[in-house]
């Protein structure tokens, strides 16, 4: 069959409009899964394990999750769509679960050894991971420009977090470990979703990925804790509950919204606000230093996504 070229055209200009949406979408969900290492580092000065962290995490946001998938599910059958197979939505759920909640996992526990602004600086290695593999296994075309920027960015990146291990020394080298596993496995997920997403739609993938992501961490806290754990009050409960909706339901959907409209790498490199979010964050709540360094490599993050985002959009 053969597209007429004022309907190609008309799909062109459609995928361009979405772009400067997707953008936005990425950076706010950016900015707020930036506030989670504040708030699992506030939470951890209450006694409680990384297990049940996310455990709670998972009881607080599922519920969410379930109401608007179950919508979801809902209207598209009322409208006459084709409902996802059974082998899709167990795709999804074991998508979640690898890029989500393992991801989580080996994140939360690197937050025990490291500080908040050095876990988000290494775990937003991630975008260059994704361009590697879109590379590498995905034959994805990556400009020379947009490389160029991301340079800049990294060299930012790289300058912080050269202070960061003078000043904590060889302790973080576990911490750091496991945080740089999740960020692969993070960006394997930006890979593994884009696909899911495509034939299930934004909101409907995101909430089966994040209950399947739940399933897990309920699982693994039901096989290493004490199911009174769960049971929490005070500033505990108020830290689940910000980390439950504030930095997982609002930016999972956002990010999964931009996944919808940019490409992977796209969606990565803007994700690189994260760590000058929370480098902010962290002085201001939990009293971090900020020194010359640290403003000088924000500086070099944020010109270097202004950069790639003009590049990618020419």
């Amino acid at each position: 069959m053969t597209i007429e070229p004022d309907v190609a055209a008309r799909e062109v200009a459609g995928e361009k409009k979405g772009l400067p949406l997707g953008y936005a979408f990425a950076a706010a969900g950016a900015l707020l899964f930036s506030t989670k290492g504040i708030i699992v580092k506030l939470a951890y000065g209450y006694d409680v394990s990384p297990e049940t962290l996310i455990a709670l995490r998972a009881a607080f946001s599922l519920p969410f999750y379930l109401a608007i998938g179950a919508f979801a599910w809902i209207n598209l059958r009322l409208g006459g769509g084709a409902l996802p197979s059974a082998r899709l939505m167990g795709k999804a759920m074991l998508v979640g679960v690898f890029g989500v909640w393992f991801a989580s996992y080996t994140d939360f526990i690197g937050l025990t050894l490291i500080s908040a602004q050095f876990e988000r600086l290494i775990l937003f290695t991630y975008p260059l991971f994704v361009v590697l593999f879109g590379a590498l296994f995905f034959q994805q075309r990556v400009r020379a420009r947009a490389l160029a920027a991301l340079g800049v960015s990294y060299v930012g990146l790289a300058m912080i977090f050269t202070e960061h291990l003078v000043l904590e020394g060889e302790s973080i080298v576990i911490g750091s470990a496991l945080v740089i596993v999740s960020a692969i496995a993070f960006a394997l997920y930006q890979f593994m979703a884009k696909d899911v997403i495509a034939e299930m739609g934004p909101r409907l993938f995101t909430c089966v990925a994040m209950t399947g992501a739940g399933l897990a961490a309920f699982a693994d806290f039901l096989a290493t804790r004490d199911a009174g754990e769960l049971l929490v009050s005070g500033p505990l409960l108020g830290y689940s509950l910000l980390l439950a909706f504030a930095a997982t339901v609002l930016p999972s959907f956002f990010m999964n919204a931009a996944l919808h409209r940019i490409p992977a790498h796209a969606n990565a490199a803007i994700g690189i606000l994260g760590p000058v979010s929370t480098l902010l964050l962290a002085v201001a709540i939990l009293g971090e230093p900020l020194t010359l360094i640290g403003v000088l490599g924000s500086a070099l993050v944020l010109a270097g996504v202004g950069w790639f985002t003009l590049a990618e959009r020419a």
